[in-house]
């Protein structure tokens, strides 16, 4: 086509899609080149979370962590690449839209307005959590409908202070709320004495009754007060990188459900069933497709294990913590967990 040809009109219309084209092509794969060229994945995670993510002498550690571990084995090809961003729940996803980190792996829930008005996407669920509240066993309470008049410490400026606002309005329950900036602070003033009961994800709450003074002194209560579905976040705008994201958590859960684990994963290789060939890369081209090397679901499974085994470690019945798989478990033994096919 002679672009001199065209009407002013249609040279206003032709000009505008050129200029899309030009903005999208290459966001698409900007976070990949970007990570690539660097040679690490920038990863935002918690500031400290007992079982999901925690510094010691040792390095970082825990569930979110794990997660940052397989994303940099599926993209470098090793699991060690990862420069770990600690973020409190205030600066998180100003973090992620600066481009301060690639993804941000910190117990943050999906919700609406994260995806509409912030502009981000949540890729996939990792931990489906509820909200919940620890008290002390001298209250002698057993329901958080019990809980009317009481003080409750919460952390400012998250979805845990307004579904704590939600609940006791919704039970015309009477409410004296202390916010804290940090979940340190509320956690300090607790145990303090300074509050009734403390409220946030009912998996969190496990680490919290650990960090007590006195942690047989304190009890979870029954009540999950909401629907917290935790996962990574990462920036709109960059399909290409969206799908690894999002398909690094579904090759957890598969790798889980077709039984290729960490310590059975050479014997994967060698496997004549479709399925894994296709998971494990002897078959088809499916992580070229998305920028990845054919084998990207096993450098996973090789460097961090399967969905059960990042989750038995970090949190379950191989930690300290020992929570209970729940709606965490596979979809075939009782849980909602559920992943697309690789075919």
């Amino acid at each position: 086509m002679d672009i001199l040809s065209l009407s002013p009109l249609r040279l206003g219309a032709f000009a505008a899609a050129a200029l899309i084209a030009l903005c999208s092509g290459p966001a698409a794969a900007q976070t990949l080149a970007a990570i690539k060229a660097r040679d690490a994945l920038l990863c935002g995670v918690s500031e400290g979370i007992v079982g999901f993510s925690i510094e010691t002498t040792a390095g970082w550690s825990g569930f979110d962590v794990d997660f940052c571990r397989a994303l940099s084995a599926a993209v470098l090809g090793d699991a060690t690449k990862v420069r770990y961003v600690p973020l409190n729940a205030e600066t998180r996803f100003a973090a992620l839209k600066s481009g301060n980190i690639d993804v941000l792996s910190r117990n943050s829930t999906w919700t609406m307005s994260r995806e509409v008005e912030l502009k981000l996407l949540f890729p996939a669920t990792t931990y489906y959590d509820g909200q919940g509240f620890i008290v002390r066993k001298a209250r002698n309470t057993t329901s958080a409908l019990e809980l009317g008049g009481a003080n409750v410490c919460v952390q400012s400026n998250t979805t845990t202070e307004l579904n704590l606002v939600d609940f006791f309005r919704a039970n015309n329950m009477m409410l004296h709320r202390i916010t804290f900036s940090e979940p340190s602070d509320a956690i300090k003033a607790y145990d303090a004495g300074r509050c009734d009961a403390f409220t946030s994800d009912v998996s969190q709450l496990y680490a919290v009754r650990l960090a007590l003074a006195a942690p047989d002194d304190h009890v979870i209560l029954p009540d999950v007060i909401s629907k917290e579905p935790l996962g990574p976040v990462v920036r709109q705008g960059d399909e290409q990188w969206f799908n690894i994201v999002k398909w690094t958590v579904f090759a957890l859960v598969n790798g889980e459900e077709l039984g290729v684990a960490s310590g059975s994963i050479d014997e994967a290789l060698r496997s004549e069933r479709p399925d894994v060939r296709r998971f494990v890369g002897t078959d088809g081209n499916f992580g070229e497709q998305t920028g990845l090397s054919r084998d990207w679901a096993a450098r996973i499974i090789r460097s961090v294990g399967n969905y059960a085994e990042i989750f038995a470690r970090n949190v379950g019945d191989g930690s300290r913590l020992g929570i209970p798989r729940g709606l965490n478990e596979l979809w075939s033994d009782g849980g909602i967990l559920y992943a697309p096919p690789i075919r």
